[in-house]
């Protein structure tokens, strides 16, 4: 099968290294990819959000089976315009992806389906906003109603902070039209938890389950980002815990997606807060989780083209998920400053020096004359799989060591 792969970062480096460890995967193409990606597939120079030349090329190049990364262009309708010409996509239509683009509609999603989540009220008024502050107790969490790169959640610890990220978002559109509509929505303490699903329309099949840090620095300290490291599986996921979620929120999310008629076949990956065994949902995504991906499927043995094909044609259920009992964890290499203002182009060295066990898997990164430069804010993510979390992570760290680019930033807690 000829496959193409959408997308530049990590996520998409893990899913190309997956699919090309599938017997069924004859050629690997990646649009735009990055360093990383190009020694195992294919790039092809068309950016993710330019849907129209990714449909040309898929259309043109006979491909058999599209994997969309990213949730930009799901968002956009991509899954829709790639099957209108025959092109089979493993990734939601736009109707499906809404859960994701609309922070507003998956609560509503939620209330309506009965799914356990933080209690909350949508605003488009940032005045009338600001006078919805007084029904929440601090800490408050703000977020924007649109896609925002992972960047439009903001924890308030007092009512003015609380009051500036309105203004930020709504009267200063720091996320340009996502922030035109805010969700305002109560505290969740806890632990949090990551659960990506495979979906075929019918059912739905938990994949292993992870533990991201979205926090910049050590000690969640800083800002939130898109995630700065991750280890699956998550210690806190007991037979208990994965019981309650199979029935309050598996069970009642599959059921809300039928009933909408969203037609969902892809990945949906559900942000948890877990407390004193039970779970409320955080947040859906419709798409594989980024870090997530690079710590679950290193531990999926099964062929990962086979349970794409299988959730497309709705026969999930045929199809067994085999996993390994290792451990895995991955930590994220970035730039200097990230998630904020940050330089590219900074050289990359000691690649080559990695231990066999290592596996590194590029996000902003760009090859040129045999070189590896920075080019975007999470730079790569360093992989090792281990009998114990302790063995996987201390082999991580071991081998970060020998990577070395200017102001290269990375939490020392990941897994710890």
């Amino acid at each position: 099968m000829n496959i193409l792969v959408v997308g530049s970062g990590a996520r998409e480096h893990a899913l190309c290294w997956k699919l090309k460890q599938s017997g069924k995967a004859t050629k690997i193409y990646c649009a735009p990819g990055n360093a990383g990606i190009s020694q195992i597939a294919r790039c092809v120079d068309i950016k993710a959000d330019n849907l129209d030349k990714i449909t040309e090329f898929a259309v043109s190049n006979g491909i058999d089976l599209t994997v969309i990364g990213p949730e930009g262009p799901l968002c956009e309708g991509l899954t829709d315009m790639l099957e209108q010409r025959n092109i089979k996509v493993f990734g939601p239509c736009k109707k499906g992806a809404k859960l994701e683009a609309s922070k507003s509609y998956s609560k509503e999603f939620m209330k309506k389906y009965n799914i356990p989540t933080a209690g909350y009220e949508v605003f488009t008024d940032a005045e009338a906003a600001i006078k919805g502050l007084s029904k929440f107790r601090v800490p408050i969490v703000v977020k924007a109603d649109g896609l925002a790169a992972g960047k439009g959640v903001v924890i308030c610890s007092t009512k003015e902070e609380a009051e500036e990220s309105i203004k930020s978002m709504m009267n200063d559109k720091q996320f340009g039209e996502a922030g035109d509509t805010v969700v305002i929505e109560e505290f969740l303490d806890g632990t949090e938890a990551s659960l990506l699903c495979f979906v075929d329309g019918n059912s739905i099949i938990p994949m292993e389950s992870a533990r991201d840090y979205k926090k910049a620095y050590d000690f969640d300290k800083g800002l939130n980002t898109g995630g700065m490291g991750c280890f699956s599986p998550n210690t806190i996921y007991t037979e208990e815990l994965k019981g309650y979620i199979s029935e309050n929120i598996l069970k009642r999310t599959m059921e809300g997606l039928k009933q909408e008629k969203l037609d969902f076949k892809g990945v949906l990956f559900i942000g948890l807060m877990v407390k004193e065994g039970k779970a409320k949902v955080l947040e859906y995504n419709t798409r594989f989780g980024d870090p997530e991906t690079e710590v679950v499927l290193p531990r999926l043995e099964s062929d990962l083209v086979e349970i794409m094909l299988k959730c497309i044609d709705g026969n999930l259920t045929e199809q067994d998920l085999q996993w390994s009992s290792d451990k895995c964890v991955t930590v994220v290499l970035a730039s200097g400053g990230y998630p904020e203002s940050y330089e590219k182009g900074k050289q990359i060295t000691g690649l080559n020096d990695m231990d066999d066990s290592i596996v590194i898997f590029h996000g902003g990164t760009r090859a040129e004359d045999g070189k590896v430069f920075t080019d975007g804010g999470r730079v790569m993510a360093v992989t090792a799989m281990g009998k114990t979390l302790d063995d996987a992570r201390k082999i991580v760290y071991e081998n970060i060591l020998k990577i070395k680019f200017e102001k290269m930033q990375f939490r020392s807690d990941i897994a710890k």
